[in-house]
């Protein structure tokens, strides 16, 4: 890659390990299936009216905005807001390399090479000890939930790998509307319509700022410059990059709200981290099927694994 696009991958990059500090702090004002609504409108409106949508079915859009942006996302905030770490959230959220790689094998009968094996193994044991660690000193609920929302954005993986998705910022957007109505009405059915309106009648700066930065920072520009450089570059010369995301939420986390992660946190993340590089590297530039919320396709690889990214 290009100086320049690399400068480019490491802007994303910073969008997204911050982004999960943005979102911890917004919560603070808002009910957290509120915030996600809102988040979401802005990212569909106004572009829905002048971004053509992806060449898929209807159901895939649906589907695609039900996992990865309904199901990831409300898990996500709802974790947060249950009191999970910023920073941890943004490395047990890569649980889904190794999701994917499993719902790919046993739905799209993709057979991971024997070195996404290994990388898949070193990467769950490292999340089991993440866990263990911080159920040793905070309820480990928030974890759970987190690992479920890894599990809905790999089981949107696999929708987007089945349909061959092809234009990723259109799906970003379309698959959008997906999240707004559901999730303003689970909004409703559990914070009741008074905490609701009181929220959006009283919008801080912070909350205010925190949906602007999400909405376009992370979602619109992060991604648009993410499937720009996937369709420059072949995967294997992008996907590294991911790696970095929990480094800078963790540290991010550290500047900004003193969350210091314990001794066996960081080593069961780090230990996580090498396995997920194991699955995703590939010398022969082969990697993971792991997909970007924006449904990028990559060039396939040897026994039909496809080349992913984030």
């Amino acid at each position: 890659m290009s100086l320049k696009h690399s400068l480019l991958a490491l802007l994303v990059m910073l969008l997204w390990g911050v982004n999960f500090v943005v979102i911890d702090e917004g919560l603070d004002d808002v009910p957290p299936l509120l915030f996600l609504a809102i988040r979401f409108v802005l990212v569909a409106f106004p572009l829905v009216l002048v971004v053509p949508r992806p060449a898929v079915s209807w159901r895939t859009v649906v589907a695609v905005g039900a996992f990865m942006s309904l199901g990831q996302f409300s898990l996500l905030y709802v974790a947060l807001d249950l009191g999970m770490p910023a920073g941890l959230a943004s490395l047990v959220l890569q649980a889904q390399v190794i999701f994917t790689i499993v719902i790919a094998a046993a739905v799209l009968r993709e057979l991971p090479s024997r070195r996404q094996v290994v990388g898949a193994t070193i990467g769950t044991l490292g999340l089991a000890l993440v866990v263990v660690a911080h159920g040793a000193t905070a309820p480990v609920v928030p974890v759970l939930v987190m690992l479920g929302a890894a599990l809905s954005w790999a089981t949107g993986n696999v929708v987007a790998r089945r349909a061959g998705v092809q234009s990723g910022f259109s799906l970003v957007v379309w698959s959008a509307l997906v999240v707004p109505v559901p999730a303003l009405v689970l909004s409703l059915l559990v914070d009741g319509g008074d905490e609701v309106g009181r929220a959006l009648t009283h919008l801080s700066g912070t909350a205010i700022a925190s949906t602007a930065y999400t909405a376009i920072g992370a979602s619109l520009i992060g991604y648009g410059i993410w499937n720009s450089l996937l369709a420059r570059y072949p995967a294997g010369a992008v996907v590294p990059f991911v790696l970095l995301v929990p480094v800078i939420g963790i540290a991010a986390a550290w500047v900004v709200q003193d969350e210091v992660p314990t001794t066996l946190e960081v080593v069961g993340g780090v230990v996580m981290l090498a396995g997920v590089a194991a699955a995703t590297i590939s010398r022969s530039r082969r990697v993971a099927p792991v997909v970007t919320p924006g449904g990028r396709r990559g060039p396939s690889s040897r026994a039909g694994t496809p080349s992913r990214s984030r």
